[in-house]
């Protein structure tokens, strides 16, 4: 595992935080539980079948077991999803619904102060993990866009931040307008910040750099780079710039000379969701980077998605990562 990551453990273990994982039927949860709970990192409550998951082959005695079907907290749950929603027409019967199933149930826990966040996608869609999360936890003051971001890292590279890096937005938006960019920009840099600590450089990522190619697509990102200068003009940004002016310092000094990023950037913000899932996984699959997320921004409480090819480790990762999302909120 990677210096990054033990940071990351250290400072969870440091101000210990509650997190639910739902999917208590999956056997990686249970193997990162086991693991996440000996490490010290999080308080847990698994949601599941109590008979189940005992009958795993993993230790799970010091986590909070709760079945969302056979449960005392169920019409507890259910009575406040109803006042929360009840004005989008959303009944008794139907909120008792939805908290049996186990997503709207570990949200109802995030959303009650019962838990400090949450950890799933090990075998959810995006979709399913994050639609409850958007019409339950909701946007957090002053975020006007929730998305999402990777942190990279990759084994023996001296480009960004010692082969560090945040991808965005790899997992929520499709086709973001140049507003959109610009917001999922700042975010990913404050989130560069409060997880890894040091200066955010975010290159707004292009097949064009600085005009070299007239379209529409390029000057969406050259919008958007200027809409995110002016909402944080203390962040290094720039755009719109190509990949291999965004990290390498001689092809920076060729295409733009003078950019505080170019050569240097450690936030890569990616024009659309193909570019973004594809480079990651590009990166993921042939230099061998670990990749967590992946990780939501924007949201009033951390609700974290996860691929549904991760490993055990993906999922403690993610899940000390949320611990500490949960201490900046």
């Amino acid at each position: 595992m990677s210096a990054f990551i033990d940071d990351i453990k250290a400072k969870a273990i440091s101000d210990k935080k509650t997190l639910v994982l739902p999917e208590g039927a999956d056997a990686r949860t249970l193997e990162a539980a086991e693991r996440i709970l000996k490490e010290g990192i999080a308080e847990l409550i698994v949601l599941g079948r109590p008979q189940d998951i005992a009958e795993a082959p993993y230790d799970l005695s010091l986590a909070r077991i709760i079945d969302p079907a056979d449960s005392e907290l169920t019409d507890v749950l259910a009575d406040e999803l109803y006042e929360i929603r009840k004005a989008k027409g959303l009944t008794h019967e139907e909120a008792r619904r939805l908290v049996e199933d186990e997503l709207y149930f570990g949200v109802m826990l995030v959303k009650t102060g019962r838990a400090d966040g949450m950890v799933a996608g090990a075998c959810h869609s995006t979709g399913d993990v994050l639609r409850p999360s958007l019409q339950i936890i909701k946007t957090a003051p002053g975020s006007a866009l929730v998305s999402s971001f990777f942190v990279m890292v990759v084994p023996d590279c001296e480009l960004g931040d010692a082969g560090t890096f945040v991808f965005a937005d790899c997992g929520l938006n499709v086709q973001p307008d140049a507003n959109s960019l610009a917001q999922i920009a700042v975010s990913s840099a404050r989130s560069w910040s409060s997880l890894i600590g040091s200066e955010p450089k975010v290159a707004m990522l292009s097949h064009s750099t600085y005009g070299s190619a007239k379209n529409d697509d390029a000057d969406k990102c050259a919008e958007a780079t200027g809409i995110a200068r002016s909402l944080a003009p203390d962040i290094a940004i720039d755009g719109e710039l190509q990949l291999d002016a965004a990290l390498c310092a001689d092809v920076a000094q060729t295409k733009c000379p003078g950019s505080a990023v170019a050569g240097h950037a450690n936030v890569l913000v990616f024009p659309d969701l193909d570019a973004g899932n594809i480079g990651y996984k590009l990166v993921q699959r042939l230099a061998k980077a670990e990749a967590y997320g992946p990780i939501t921004q924007g949201l009033a409480a951390p609700v974290n998605d996860l691929s549904r090819g991760c490993s055990a480790a993906d999922i403690v990762g993610v899940a000390a990562i949320t611990c500490v999302q949960a201490q900046e909120n």
